[in-house]
């Protein structure tokens, strides 16, 4: 019998993949509220890690995985033809080059430190909310959507920000922008955590899927094994 597509997963899967292309455009202009800098990705990027904990939570680590990679690939689809729209000629009218290659002609550092932060803080945060959920029986959800929150923010803005802004932006206002990132993204998962919790516990009501990673391989690369 063929396996049927869960709706709930695959519409997560795509909102995912959405959050993660808007961040990574928004990440390019640095805003300062209340007197506190932070990157305009911060709007919409820890969405992506709430649906993180929702897929790991109700489909476990492979599908997490899967979406991951996902997610991976779409970002570097966009970047790449942000980058070929750069390089091809305006039209000798139009005078919106420089604002257009702003956004989307991203220096490589900057296409790099995203990238590879998305990565490292996307399994960090699905490995911890894997393996908390074994250990706790399946029980205190908010207490490992919040600390596997904590670690894939923690990994995440300590790879991106050094890479991007490193000898660019003074060292000090680095590390506080780093240190504002984790706080307020972590604060944006515990304020919307009624929500969290009630969406996953729909999910599994109505999907039937509550999955323990008890057998699984937590090597990222083991696409094949969904």
């Amino acid at each position: 019998m063929k396996q049927k597509v869960s709706v709930p997963f695959m519409l997560l899967g795509i909102l995912f993949n959405v959050c993660l292309i808007a961040a990574n455009l928004l990440e390019t202009k640095v805003v300062q509220v209340f007197g506190i800098t932070v990157t305009a990705g911060l709007l919409v990027f820890p969405i992506s890690y709430i649906i993180n904990d929702c897929i790991a939570e109700v489909w476990g680590f492979r599908k997490a995985r899967l979406i991951i990679w996902s997610g991976f690939a779409m970002n570097f689809f966009v970047v790449a033809l942000g980058l070929i729209a750069v390089a091809l000629p305006a039209a000798p009218f139009w005078d919106g080059e420089a604002h257009f290659n702003f956004v989307f002609g991203m220096a490589p550092r900057i296409v790099v430190a995203s990238l590879l932060a998305f990565l490292v803080g996307s399994f960090l945060n699905a490995y911890v909310m894997s393996r908390m959920k074994i250990s706790s029986a399946g029980k205190h959800f908010s207490v490992r959507a919040i600390w596997s929150t904590v670690v894939g923010e923690t990994g995440d803005s300590l790879i991106f920000f050094p890479i991007a802004f490193g000898g660019l932006i003074p060292w000090s206002q680095l590390l506080l922008m780093i240190g504002t990132q984790i706080i307020l993204k972590t604060m944006y998962e515990v304020i919307v955590l009624p929500v969290t919790i009630r969406v996953v516990s729909y999910i599994k009501r109505v999907d039937g899927s509550d999955v323990y990673d008890e057998d699984v391989s937590y090597n990222i690369l083991k696409l094949k094994e969904i």
